[in-house]
Order: C-alpha cells, then sequence, then structure tokens
C-alpha cells in the first residue's frame, strides 16, 4: 500500500463522525439482536449526540431497565497519544476541563438519583502499558478494578489514584465508585470496528457486507442531520426494511477463536478462546495446539457448546478463526439431531444448515488402493488437490487403511470458486456424506482429511452421522504435514 499523506483537520474530523456512527449503528443491530432472542435487558432505543447527560452523549444504549450505556468516543487520526493519566488528566486545547472530570462530571450528574449507569470511553487509541493505572485494565471487562484499588497510597498505584481523584474533582473513595462503572474500551481501530460490527449484523440476521454496514452508517448520519438523537427500535427496524439489510433470523453466538482474538467474543453465548494455546505467534502459522494443551482438551470444549448455549438455541452463528478440523468438530457438536441450525460467515455469504437446496451434489470419485489395512480414509478435495498429500502420509504412517477416496466437486478444486453459495455447500456436503455412507460399509474406521472451505467443513460435520468412528486430521504444515486432531463418533 502506498504512503498516504496526513491528513487534513477536517479530514479527521469526518473521520471521526463515520467512526460514530459507526458505534451508533452497531447499538442499533444490538437492540434488533436482544429483541428477536427476548434478551432479559434488551436495548430498546440507542441515543446519538443526546442532550442532557454531560460528555457521554456520543452513543447511548437505552436499555429496558437501568443501567443504560453511556459512552464517550474518542477517535485518534494516529498513535501519537495512548490512553494514560497525562491524557485523562490535560486540560483541553481550549484550557477547559480534562476528560476525566468531564467524565466524572456526567457520572455524578446521571447517578444523582441513584440510578445505576454503565459508562465507556471508547478509542481507537491504545492503553499505556506504563501507565500504573491503565495497565491494570482487565481485558475481559475492560475495567481498572478491582486491581487499581489494591495497593496503598505510598505506592505507585496508589500515588496515581491520589492524582485522577485530584484531576476528576472526586475523593478517592469516590473515584473508585467511578472506576466500578467506567469501562476503558480501547484499541478499536476502525478495521476491528468493521469486523465487529459486520459480525453482529450476521448474527442479528443481516446483510453483513461491506455495503450494508456503511448503508447503516449513514442512516444514523442522516438521522442526526435531521436531529432525531433518539433512534427507537421501529426506527431502526423501518430503516432496515427500506435498506433491504434482512437476510435472516438472529442466531445466538459461539465464539471459537484458535488464530486470532475474536472481536465477538464479548457479545457470544459461549465462547471458546484458544489464541495463546495454539503453537506460534502468528494468526498464519498457528495449527495446533502447544503442549501440555491438547487436541482432546479442544474436543471437550467443543463438544460442551451445545449445552452451554443456553435453551432455546436453535439458530447458531459461529464466529472466530478457527481452520477446518475444528471447524468439522463444531459441525459435528451441533449435528443435525439436536435441532440446530448452525451457520457461518463464508467471504460475505451467509452459510447455513437449514438453506434449502435442491438435491444432493454427487461428487467426482478417485479411489487408491493401499491395502494397509482395514479401514476407510477420504479426502475432501475442493479448494486444492491434496491427493499425494494424504496418500504419502498414509503409507508414511503405515495407518491401517485399504483404501482412499479422493471427493471432489463436479467441476473439480477451485481456491474460491467451486462453491457458489451455501446452497451449493449443503447439496455438496449431503452428496459427500451419501457417498461416504455407502462406501464405509465395510470398513471400521474413517480417516478424514479435508482442503475446502471452511462453510463446507462446517456443514459436512453438522451431517456426519450414520457413518463409523472417524478421525479427523488437520494439515499443521511440518514435515509430515497432517495430524491426528479429533474422534468423532459416528
Amino acid at each position: 500500500m502506498p504512503d498516504l499523506p496526513a491528513p487534513s483537520s477536517t479530514g479527521v474530523r469526518i473521520a471521526g463522525d463515520r467512526y460514530q456512527w459507526l458505534i451508533a449503528w452497531q447499538g442499533c443491530v444490538t437492540a434488533v439482536r436482544d429483541a428477536a432472542l427476548h434478551v432479559a435487558d434488551p436495548v430498546v432505543a440507542v441515543g446519538v449526540e443526546v442532550d442532557g447527560v454531560g460528555n457521554v452523549d456520543d452513543v447511548v444504549l437505552y436499555r429496558k431497565q437501568p443501567p443504560h450505556t453511556y459512552t464517550q468516543v474518542k477517535y485518534a487520526a494516529d498513535s501519537s497519544t495512548p490512553v494514560n493519566e497525562e491524557y485523562l488528566l490535560k486540560s483541553s486545547d481550549q484550557g477547559g476541563p480534562s476528560i476525566l472530570r468531564k467524565l466524572a462530571w456526567s457520572w455524578e450528574q446521571l447517578t444523582q438519583d441513584g440510578a445505576p449507569v454503565d459508562f465507556a470511553l471508547l478509542s481507537n487509541r491504545s492503553p499505556d502499558a506504563g501507565d500504573p493505572l491503565i495497565s491494570l485494565r482487565d481485558s475481559r471487562t475492560q475495567l481498572l478494578l478491582p486491581k487499581a484499588a489494591r495497593q496503598g497510597p505510598r505506592s505507585k498505584t496508589g500515588q496515581a489514584r491520589m492524582r485522577w481523584a485530584e484531576g476528576a474533582g472526586l475523593s478517592q473513595d469516590r473515584l473508585l465508585e467511578l472506576l466500578k462503572v467506567l469501562r476503558f474500551d480501547l484499541a478499536r481501530d476502525v478495521q476491528h470496528l468493521h469486523e465487529h460490527l459486520q459480525m453482529m449484523m450476521f448474527a442479528a440476521g443481516l446483510r453483513f457486507d461491506e455495503e450494508s454496514m456503511h448503508a447503516g452508517a449513514d442512516w444514523v448520519a442522516r438521522q442526526v442531520a435531521d436531529g432525531q438523537r433518539r433512534l427507537s427500535l421501529a426506527d431502526i427496524r423501518e430503516a432496515i426494511g427500506a435498506m433491504q439489510l434482512a437476510a435472516g433470523s438472529s442466531r445466538a453466538v459461539l465464539s471459537v477463536a484458535t488464530l486470532k482474538p475474536d472481536p465477538m467474543a464479548q457479545d457470544a453465548d459461549y465462547a471458546v478462546d484458544w489464541v495463546d494455546r495454539f503453537e506460534s505467534a502468528s494468526q498464519y502459522t498457528k495449527r495446533r495446539p502447544l503442549a501440555p494443551a491438547t487436541w482432546e482438551q479442544l474436543q471437550a470444549d467443543l463438544e460442551a457448546a451445545p449445552s452451554r448455549m443456553g435453551p432455546g438455541s436453535t439458530a447458531v452463528a459461529l464466529t472466530g478463526s478457527l481452520r477446518l478440523a475444528p471447524t468439522f468438530m463444531v459441525g459435528a457438536a451441533f449435528r443435525m439431531v439436536t435441532g440446530v441450525d448452525i451457520a457461518v460467515a463464508q467471504r460475505a455469504q451467509l452459510w447455513s444448515s437449514g438453506e434449502e437446496y435442491g438435491s444432493p451434489l454427487e461428487p467426482a470419485v478417485d479411489e487408491h488402493h493401499l491395502e494397509l489395512g482395514p479401514d476407510l480414509a477420504v479426502a475432501v478435495a475442493v479448494a486444492t488437490d491434496p491427493t499425494r498429500d494424504v496418500l504419502e502420509f498414509l503409507r508414511e504412517q503405515q495407518l491401517p487403511v485399504s483404501r482412499l477416496l479422493v471427493l471432489r466437486p463436479p467441476g473439480g478444486p477451485k481456491d474460491n470458486d467451486a462453491i457458489p453459495d451455501g446452497a451449493a455447500a449443503n447439496a455438496l456436503a449431503v452428496g459427500i456424506r451419501d457417498c461416504v455412507r455407502r462406501a464405509c460399509r465395510p470398513h471400521p474406521q474413517i480417516h478424514l482429511f479435508q482442503a475446502g472451505p471452511k462453510g463446507l467443513a462446517l456443514l459436512l460435520g453438522h451431517r456426519w452421522n450414520r457413518l463409523r468412528p472417524t478421525i479427523v486430521y488437520e494439515d499443521v504444515n511440518a514435515e509430515q504435514v497432517y495430524e491426528k486432531a479429533f474422534v468423532v463418533n459416528a
């Protein structure tokens, strides 16, 4: 990418406004999904540039019952100003109150009648790891407490508390009360926000391509320009209809992260975070668990998902970053017998196990005889042809396999175009399953290898029943290429 010139002050202001409209649209999407899933205390309206709430007026999420969420949105054009004591206590450019003092004033105003509140400072700025208080932020809750309250007054933490209290115009006890509800939602860069918002739209049953995401933000901007500061659920639904954004039903969220953190984890009904339990620091080279973590432990976490999703979760969205074997395992955990419609975002498309299709798509089959034992090996060749690697692996490892079936879509393997949509993916998954059913009858066990899109792995696992116990392998890009990951009883 070529170097970009520094943005003008107008450019920064426009980018900041856009950032705020995207945050507000995310609140609108939350309201739609909350209503569809009948959550206990749903978001019922979204405020933008709200009067009478001090400087936390940028985006307000009004819930059926308090606490409402009041958010101050702070956008930066670069990373020169991390969030730290200096940033929070510094007077404004015009010599006015600091950010922290304004937050304290707003908090005191909104809580004077005893009502609970939820406060957030949301920014694309990063937290300063060297700051005595900000460095204590819990990434799960985004709160500085309880760690910020633990050390005595002579410690670095205690001295920082004293400076913060003075800067906020509060006693230290009152500062700690504020910090109980003030979340520091930081490092929300634009790319992260886009990814999170698009997955929120996916889970809410909306179109989730970039054009649809920006259409929602544009609608928010128009409402603000027209003086509409409170967007009701009825307003939001009417806008979704007018923009033709509806694409299906809202879904409970299963977040599985093995390669990089999932922005949807905080919104998930059940989250499996294995990023730090996989080998390698790069999302591009993470392929297997890092000892002492094991595939068996990951399988147990994934198989627990159906019981952790909550009652009535019959439509589930899978989000996160995971390779083919874990994706297949998720599908197997939510097999058709569970009555769950499970879906994944495949590029900008929704691939759902409940999507209708015409008839099963029979795969083309190549057969290779090995006569090493009684088992059946199956290689799914959709994105590329893994035949050579699989044959070499089977022979080198002397796996007890009688024959290898290589199953391809009728048009042959293609990187991104072999399966055009979710209906075709379902048809091919059923065709592969039926083909393997017929082939596995004389064999006691199946060895499964995959080279295809994540969505197909999910749909195939979802339909993997009335077969044989199946060993699922992962491509670990090592000398022996494959590694045994999971055993699925089918």
